[in-house]
């Protein structure tokens, strides 16, 4: 399931739901809650994936632990983030996304842990990317 996020960052594009990291809570107990808080929806056990960090010269620079979940097919629920719609594999190559997002979700259905980090000029447009485990590009 994946969020047509309705505000900024990434306004109109597909991406997973997520948020920022509260005082004293892990990664792990950070994407359960902010899954529940977003769709309403329990995850247990949710898989640690890898990590993104994304650097500009702007106000634009992040760390993102990533993580999936399975969850059971249900109706997509009401969200304060925009609309949530059921992806599937397939329809990721023709879903409109953040650039950074198209690799992970490689390395996801690969089952390849990563650790990237990307790098944006002031206009926000990827210049590079890289796996800190391979020390490759991935662009």
């Amino acid at each position: 399931m994946l969020l047509e996020r309705s505000k900024s960052p990434h306004q109109g594009k597909m991406v997973p739901v997520g948020g920022k990291i509260e005082p004293f809570e892990t990664p792990l107990n950070a994407v359960i809650r902010e899954t529940f808080e977003e769709t309403g929806l329990t995850i247990e056990a949710p898989i640690f994936r890898g990590i993104l960090t994304e650097t500009s010269p702007v106000d634009y620079n992040w760390i993102s632990y990533i993580y999936s979940a399975e969850i059971e097919f249900c109706p997509p629920p009401p969200c304060n983030e925009g609309i949530l719609k059921w992806i599937s594999a397939g329809e990721l190559d023709f879903t409109q996304t953040p650039v950074t997002d198209r690799y992970i979700y490689r390395f996801i259905i690969e089952n390849r842990p990563f650790i990237l980090d990307a790098l944006y000029n002031d206009a926000l447009d990827l210049m590079e990317m890289r796996d800190e485990l391979t020390g490759l590009s991935v662009l």
